[in-house]
């Protein structure tokens, strides 16, 4: 079970696989580490709200005992459960209207990283770029007649061989985040005192 939690919340907030900078990296922004320190907030919101509230529905429901039941199917029986109150199709509307939307913004998302990465690596060429977008679509159709089981085998295998090199290059540019940081901050606080003395004196 840890190895699935560990897994599954890799794989929703994206922590430690490099790919949420490829978006980061598109904003305008005066700093490199202001938008480091944004972008953090997304695993916050992600892990420590999203999923501790959906674990704990799942958890106070007694779905996670069903053993009959796998993958979403756990979630929407803690549902129905929770939400007592409403008709049980009314109640798996909600959390599929909600997956609809987690689904789509996901396909894009993981759409955009890798033109972004293909752009990179071949230098522009639109056309390589072109031939990713038919077989990612291509992937999306084929997706959903595979079995859970296999479909998260397969994402681990994907997210563990991106966090391998990934955190190879976190250990080695450690110094220079450590670095950069301490010098945003020292930076801020020291607007923040200017702008104090500046109040005092009016």
């Amino acid at each position: 079970m840890p190895k699935k939690g560990v897994a599954r919340g890799i794989f929703s907030n994206e922590a430690g696989l490099g790919s949420a900078p490829i978006a980061a990296a598109a904003a305008q922004t005066k700093s490199p580490v202001r938008q480091g320190l944004v972008t953090m907030t997304g695993t916050f919101i992600d892990t420590i709200i999203v999923c501790t509230m959906t674990g704990f529905s799942i958890i106070m429901m007694g779905s996670w005992k069903e053993k009959n039941l796998e993958g979403v199917q756990v979630t929407t029986d803690a549902f129905k459960k929770g939400l007592y109150f409403m008709p049980e199709k009314a109640a798996a509307s909600i959390l599929v209207f909600c997956l609809v939307f987690f689904a789509f913004t996901t396909i894009l998302g993981w759409d955009y990283y890798g033109e972004r990465c293909l752009e990179y690596l071949t230098n522009g060429n639109m056309k390589v770029v072109s031939a990713y977008k038919w077989l990612y679509i291509l992937a999306v159709f084929i997706g959903p007649y595979m079995t859970v089981s296999l479909v998260w085998t397969v994402a681990d295998i994907f997210n563990g061989l991106m966090a391998i090199p990934n955190i190879i290059a976190l250990f080695a540019l450690s110094g220079i985040v450590a670095k950069e940081t301490k010098e945003y901050l020292a930076k801020l606080r020291n607007e923040k005192r200017t702008s104090k003395q500046c109040n005092l004196k009016r």
